[in-house]
């Protein structure tokens, strides 16, 4: 168990506490537990009790709760707070910006026990009557019920890809002899998925594979299986005959709309009964087309020009930028991150601590500022021909202006411009928001254009075309965040970035050594959008990346 699980339980465990009116020292304990928890780099279980009881404000009774986890799982006040809430109440505090404050005030005084009568109660305009909710409050509180209860169910691709990997190896050691693949949303590898999709080409019965250990069999209706993982995670099994596997693959491979613009396509082809998919394709008399790209019917007319292209990868990132230290709120310092990724065959860094606006995040004042830049300085020589670029993600304020004056902005190398605080203005404003920050000469890249969480906060409102033109016009790249619970900007917006020659910068936003590795999420999100290594900022080397940022500056004179 990571340490930002062990957390969550202390965040959960103050949260009840607070619906319940508790012991506030308690409960600020326990919020300021995990606060300092999920900053610790190394892992708890690998520490002693004298080792975490050392930590700034984990005393006797932390640490014999943090062992609790670490020996059984769970969390025992936590589960039997869980035991006396109703679980449409528990949903109530799952939402983001709905706390347990106001979970309080609908469930005591509303007598409101699930969401749907949440809803319904805001359709009925009953929560305005209620201490602390307004019209404004309201509207806002039903628009993030409904975004959750349209998304309960999905997980992020990062969350699944582990137990699909698991589960295929699993099969493939079962059924030695068979066709097994990965199927569906998985193979496309979408953001966001419901279950895992697993085609078997197999005569045979298959019953036998389901042990209750890894695989347990929940209904099967014909010749699909239904089942879980041993994390209970929904695994959907097809069995079909080998003969046809590469038909069948292919069918529940791409989109609705891919697949019925193919067959559209190809009336009168029959593509029945092949055994790879390569043979679909040949059929038609196309190129292979990858599986991330089969979501549109665009796609295939590229196919038929022979124009699909040949898509980034991993490996073609040479550079980590957008990276946070304990300078501002990362886990690991200067030196540390750029160790790390000097280790793992990167060419640079570009370090983007916060702003001083953010000061939930510890944001950098202007001397703050100084002194990291000293620090990168020394480092540089040390670490050549390894190089760290300095940079800064810089607020947007509401006005659209960067946060610093201009002696300061000037001192930076790059600017990751990005929105943190205000998420609620209208279209209109936080399109204009972005346009302002974008016409700064001093942004070279606008940071995760949305700010949506995946499965748990909506993007605000823009206009994306508006947004990439002025980017366009400006010299700006845009971010394609690789954080898998972002991955923002959308895959479906690149193919018209590009088109624009908008560069896409595939940042990881790390807060960690570790986060680094998020690249690959970004990458496999940017392959969706068509994204080529020539088309990504990150994926020039270290000399060309300072000459592109040396014409940046070109920008402010």
């Amino acid at each position: 168990m990571t340490n930002k699980e062990i957390a969550r339980h202390f965040n959960q465990l103050a949260s009840f506490m607070e619906l319940y009116k508790d012991n506030p020292f308690k409960i600020r304990s326990y919020a300021n537990g995990y606060l300092q928890l999920r900053k610790v780099a190394t892992p708890l279980s690998e520490m002693t009790d004298a080792e975490m009881g050392s930590i700034k404000g984990v005393g006797k009774s932390l640490v014999g709760k943090i062992r609790e986890i670490l020996e059984t799982g769970k969390l025992s006040a936590l589960e039997e707070y869980k035991a006396k809430t109703p679980q449409g109440v528990q949903d109530m505090m799952e939402i983001k910006g709905f706390g347990a404050k106001k979970v309080r005030v609908i469930w005591k005084e509303l007598g409101a026990e699930t969401l749907g009568e949440v809803l319904y109660a805001c359709n009925e305009n009953r929560l305005i009557t209620l201490n602390g909710f307004g019209q404004k409050t309201q509207a806002d509180l039903k628009k993030k019920i409904e975004y959750y209860l349209l998304s309960k169910g999905h997980f992020h691709y990062a969350t699944l890809e582990k137990a699909a990997m698991d589960t295929l190896i699993f099969l493939q050691k079962k059924l030695p002899d068979a066709l097994i693949e990965l199927t569906g949303d998985i193979r496309r590898t979408s953001p966001t998925l419901k279950d895992i999709e697993i085609i078997v080409g197999y005569e045979e019965d298959i019953d036998f594979i389901f042990d209750s250990k890894n695989l347990t069999l929940d209904h099967k209706k014909e010749n699909i299986y239904y089942a879980k993982t041993k994390d209970d995670y929904s695994v959907c099994l097809y069995q079909y005959s080998p003969i046809e596997f590469g038909s069948k693959q292919f069918l529940k491979t791409g989109s609705q709309e891919f697949i019925e613009a193919f067959v559209a396509a190809n009336q009168g082809v029959d593509f029945k009964g092949l055994q790879t998919e390569q043979e679909v394709f040949d059929k038609a008399n196309l190129p292979y087309i990858l599986p991330e790209l089969r979501e549109s019917a665009t796609i295939i007319e590229k196919a038929k020009n022979n124009t699909l292209p040949s898509l980034v990868g991993v490996k073609d990132i040479k550079g980590v930028v957008h990276a946070h230290t304990t300078y501002s709120d990362g886990l690991h310092t200067l030196r540390e991150m750029a160790e790390y990724t000097k280790n793992q065959g990167f060419e640079y860094l570009g370090i983007t601590d916060h702003s001083k606006s953010a000061f939930y995040a510890n944001g950098l004042k202007p001397d703050r500022v100084l002194q990291q830049m000293e620090e990168i300085d020394q480092l540089n020589e040390e670490l050549a021909p390894f190089k760290i670029f300095k940079g800064i993600e810089s607020d947007i304020l509401n006005d659209g202006s960067l946060d610093y004056e201009e002696d300061i902005l000037q001192k930076f190398d790059f600017i990751i411009a990005s929105v943190h605080s205000n998420l609620k203005m209208t279209k209109e404003k936080a399109t204009q928001r972005l346009l302002t920050a974008i016409q700064n000469p001093y942004t070279t890249i606008l940071g995760h254009p949305t700010g949506r969480l995946l499965l748990s906060r909506e993007g605000y409102p823009i206009d994306h075309k508006a947004i990439i033109e002025a980017c366009a016009k400006h010299q700006v790249s845009i971010e394609l965040n690789a954080n898998p619970y972002r991955l923002d900007l959308d895959w479906q917006w690149i193919a018209y970035a590009t088109s624009l020659g908008v560069a896409i910068s595939i940042n990881p936003d790390a807060h960690s050594t570790g986060g680094i590795h998020d690249i690959k999420y970004g990458v496999l999100a940017a392959r969706k959008g068509q994204l080529t290594a020539k088309q990504c900022l990150t994926a020039l080397n270290v000399s060309q990346f300072a000459d592109f940022l040396k014409n940046q500056k070109s920008k402010v004179s």
